[in-house]
């Protein structure tokens, strides 16, 4: 996405024209480069995002950022701390699956009868939960600050 059709987003509906120099530009231009924009583009920032915010992929990364685990005790565990309830194993398959395609998660199966598959996380994922350690770190120290403006929110 270039200035131009930045420009051309900011000024839709809007009284009065969006300057050329208006700091809003750069700013959304470097978003939309980093975001991977453009359409059939690879967009990996926006797939990590978007996985993020998702209801269970953070919540499986903190849970295999204790140690390894199989998918059934994993299943167990991430419906026992997760406030959305139990996890549905295709779900939990499909997250397991998207973590592990990204390099977060690993998948380990060992050779024995009967089968057994471990989950774990590999350095990225690793790196990854330390990073999301420190937004949560940012999210309880300002707890009361978000609380509050909650209480003081009033929709229109």
């Amino acid at each position: 996405m270039d200035s131009a059709q930045i420009t051309r987003l900011l000024n839709v509906g809007e009284p009065e024209s969006v300057a050329a120099d208006d700091p809003r530009i750069a700013g959304l231009a470097a978003l939309a480069a980093q975001m991977g924009t453009p359409p059939g583009r690879d967009a990996p920032v926006r797939e990590v995002m978007a996985r993020l915010g998702d209801n269970w992929s953070a919540l499986i990364l903190k849970v295999l950022a204790t140690g390894t685990y199989r998918h059934a005790t994993l299943k167990r565990v991430i419906g026992a701390l997760s406030s959305e309830g139990e996890i549905s194993q295709r779900m939990l398959t499909l997250r397991l699956r998207a973590l592990e395609r990204d390099g977060f998660a690993r998948r380990t199966e060992h050779a024995t009868v009967p089968p057994r598959v471990c989950y774990d996380l590999t350095d990225l994922g690793r790196g990854l939960v330390a990073e999301f350690d420190r937004l949560l770190g940012w999210i309880e120290t300002h707890e009361a600050a978000i609380s509050a403006a909650r209480a003081r929110f009033r929709p229109d």
